[in-house]
Formats: C-alpha cells, structure tokens, sequence
C-alpha cells in the first residue's frame, strides 16, 4: 500500500479515536481503514494503537508517530499548493483554536465567513481557556492573548486588550465605587478562575505594582459565567475588555478603577510556518487579521 495513504489513515484513527469515524471522514469502508492499519503496523513491527470495546487510543510508540506523520502530511500539502501556485484554491481541512468567549464572539464570524467563500474548505474550532501546543494537537491556526515565548510559530499582531474590573449601574449606584485597589474588600467580589487564578487580583500605578488579596463570594470558571452575576447586579468582577466591550457599549456594564489597570496586553493571530504558505491557511489569516485589526475592542 501507498505509505503516504497508510500515514493518512492513521492520523485519522488517531484524531478521531475509532476506526468507523475515520472510515466515515475518509469516505472508506470501516474492513478498508482496520486493513490498513494492521499494514502500517506489520510494516513498522510495532503496535501504534491500543483498541478497546469504547476507544482506540495511540500508544506511546503512536503519538510519536501520529507527530511525526502530520508533519509529513502538511509538508506535501503545502508542497502540492506552492506546485498549484500561489492562487490555489483554498481547500482542505482547517483546524483553529482561540480562548472560550473570544471565539464565541470574534472568531467564530471569521469561521463562518471563511467558509462561506472557500466551500471546498471545512473547518473545525477548538475554544478552550488554556495554552494550546498547535504542533502537538495538530491545529494550523491559533489567536493567542498575552506575551508569546519564543517559538517556531509566525505570529501577527492584530490588537490589545486589558483587563478590567467591571461591575452593573445598579451595583455602583447602590454600593458606590471603589476609588483605589484597597476600597475592593468593602465589596462583594465574583472572581473568574480563568481569568485571575488564586484570590489576588493585581493593579499598577505607575510602576507601582500593587496586590490585592481578595475573598470573593462567587467563584466560577467561565467567564461568561462571572459576566452574568456582574450583570445582575450581585458585585464587582475582573475580566478582560473584549469580553465586556459589548455590554460596555450597550451601557449594561461599568469599568471602575481604570487608573489602576496594568499594562495592555497583546492579541496575535498565529500560526505553523511552513516552508511555503499553505494556501488554506494564508487564506484565513489574512480574512482574521483584517476582521480583528478593524474592530474597535482591539483598538
């Protein structure tokens, strides 16, 4: 069998974790992908997958592999585009990743949008509130918030944002604001876990950096979460401007202590670099930057 087919329908079994699924999303028969496998296997003379009733899972000796092998995939993908030319169509499969609400609310119009004007194109969205690897969860495309470690991935500035303590027009009329860092523990405080672990939000003034200790009566881990109760009127809460900037707008929230907030923090679209750009890939970077750069919550 062709190694190159033999590579794809492992990545497939390892990514979707099942045999019919990956039967399913390479248009093959479930004997056809089992075939295949058990080849690859017999050919290296070790066992990639561990297989049970419920799950089909890498071993350790198939993740490196399953590395490995999306590596060379994407190498002759893009290979295939640069030979097509620089205005290939776009098509293929795209993997993005982003932060829970900020691809709730910014990227998944990019999504749709991208995928409205190049059919031939499927896309799917990881959201999740964490520092996503995007070699090793094999993703092409990420929007990273904060400082970047330096690394192999190309990454393009398209904003800032900050964050902010926030709380209802009622709450702030009723409770009164607070002036400085030290007047929060006379308030009721709903702390987003992902956005400050731990119960010490920190302020700077100058470059004065100022800590404070706080015990929250609220404590959720989603933003979205702790967004509502500010909402409703229960107390302060901490998050970052673009998950507040609508109801800023909308007049539904108030920032308070704006003198005290630390320094902005960046917002970069990033992604794996190749050796020539791949044309999906070129294709929703540019589409994100452009969206993101206009919208004034970055601005």
């Amino acid at each position: 069998m062709d190694r190159f087919h033999l590579m794809t329908v492992f990545v497939a079994v390892a990514e979707e974790e099942s045999f019919a699924a990956a039967a399913r999303r390479l248009s093959m028969s479930p004997p056809a992908v089992t075939r295949a496998v058990a080849f690859l296997e017999e050919r290296l003379g070790v066992r990639l997958l561990t297989r049970t009733t419920r799950l089909v899972r890498p071993t350790d000796a198939g993740l490196r592999y399953l590395e490995d092998a999306r590596r060379i995939l994407l190498d002759v993908d893009e290979a295939d585009e640069a030979a097509a030319g620089i205005n290939a169509t776009p098509r293929g499969h795209l993997a993005v990743t982003a932060p829970v609400m900020f691809g709730k609310i910014y990227v998944m119009p990019v999504i749709t949008a991208y995928q409205l004007a190049f059919s031939e194109t499927t896309v799917s969205a990881l959201f999740v509130d964490r520092v996503v690897n995007l070699v090793e969860e094999g993703l092409d495309v990420g929007i990273r918030i904060g400082a970047l470690p330096d690394s192999s991935l190309r990454a393009i500035r398209v904003g800032s944002v900050r964050r902010v303590v926030c709380a209802s027009p009622a709450y702030l009329k009723k409770c009164g604001s607070p002036k400085s860092p030290a007047h929060l523990a006379g308030h009721r405080i709903i702390a987003a876990t992902s956005v400050s672990a731990g119960s010490e939000w920190t302020f700077a003034k100058g470059k004065e950096k100022i800590g404070v200790k706080l015990r929250p009566q609220i404590l959720v881990n989603t933003n979205d979460g702790a967004l509502q109760a500010a909402k409703d009127g229960f107390g302060l809460t901490r998050l970052i401007s673009y998950q507040v900037a609508n109801e800023l707008m909308a007049g539904t929230i108030k920032t308070v202590l704006t003198d005290y907030e630390e320094a902005s923090l960046p917002v970069h679209v990033i992604h794996r670099e190749g050796r020539h750009g791949s044309a999906k890939v070129r294709a929703f970077v540019d589409l994100a930057v452009e969206t993101l750069r206009s919208n004034k919550a970055f601005q």
